[in-house]
């Protein structure tokens, strides 16, 4: 079997293509805008470095291909709220490249990882995938447009699709300093500094943090078994607030970092968690949970500060 990544050398991709070492042979298409070659270190795979806008480049990467993940895009909502037209080239243009090429070479099924940014601010919890979409950004306008092109692909029969929409993922190699950073990565870098954190607003907002592993298997199963498609929720269906999460990642650093509180940012969400009824109706079951995963992460950051340091 032979999978190719979009965007494999980024945060989740390279750990999609970690999960299948010794399971397919892993070939990824990315430009390395906001992936590392330094991700794939140790790992076998084939790297093409191209861009999913470049139909040719689409094209030879999914040759021979049975099964396609496609994760790459513009994924900093800053970003996009500044280069709409730039995001909605990559995130849909590029992806109709995929979906196109994907169907011609016979592709046996395509996984699109979408947003819970769909749900933009509507106060409701659980989020459920038949909630009415609210983006507010064009980073989720165009990821919700993405599920719209994967059903139709699907409905006229050229291609199998599912789509994800992930809530806050965490895990080893996400990147502190990225356009996209996340609370845990940020958190955890200023505790293992013993530097103050900061959290805008109260810092009771709560949020579904779910260990990319999870995610990877969500990707996985869903590639993996043709009669599940749609979109689909990931999360753990759980919450916890930001002060928490602070609390947790000083405790579990033994730091001595402070917290600190700003203005809660503009456009921020209050509450965030995820409906996985859908998720696990299909059969799949997690294959870690929030707390084993936040340790795993300390251990990471902990090990790779340790290293940067000699």
């Amino acid at each position: 079997m032979r999978i190719l990544i979009t965007g494999g050398a980024g945060f989740i991709g390279s750990h999609l293509a970690e999960h299948y070492q010794g399971r397919a042979e892993v070939r990824i298409l990315d430009n390395l805008a906001s992936g590392y070659r330094h991700n794939l270190d140790g790992l076998d795979v084939e790297l093409i470095e191209g861009d999913i806008r470049d139909r040719s480049a689409v094209e030879a990467a999914v040759q021979g291909v049975d099964l396609v993940f496609h994760l790459a895009a513009m994924v900093s909502v800053p970003e996009s709220m500044q280069r709409p037209i730039a995001c909605d080239e990559v995130n849909t243009l590029g992806l109709l490249n995929v979906l196109r090429a994907s169907a011609d070479a016979g592709v046996r099924k395509l996984v699109f990882s979408s947003s819970a940014a769909n749900y933009g601010d509507d106060p409701e919890v659980p989020k459920r995938e038949d909630m009415v979409p609210q983006p507010k950004s064009p980073y989720a306008i165009t990821k919700l447009g993405g599920e719209y092109y994967c059903r139709m692909f699907h409905d006229e029969g050229l291609l199998r699709t599912a789509c994800l929409r992930y809530f806050n993922v965490f895990g080893p190699r996400q990147d502190p300093r990225s356009a996209y950073a996340a609370a845990v990565p940020i958190f955890l870098t200023k505790a293992l500094a013993h530097e103050p954190i900061t959290v805008f607003g109260d810092g009771e907002q709560t949020r579904d943090f779910v260990y990319v592993k999870d995610v990877v298997a969500a990707n996985a199963f869903m590639a993996e078994h043709a009669e599940h498609t749609g979109v689909y929720n990931v999360g753990y269906g759980r919450s916890i607030t930001i002060n928490q999460l602070a609390r947790k990642l000083i405790d579990l650093t033994g730091s001595s970092s402070t917290v600190e509180h700003r203005a809660a940012r503009a456009g921020d969400v209050q509450h965030s968690r995820a409906a996985i009824d859908r998720l696990l109706a299909t059969g799949f079951t997690h294959v870690g949970d929030f707390e084993t995963g936040l340790a795993r992460t300390v251990e990471h950051f902990r090990r790779a500060r340790v290293a940067g340091a000699r």
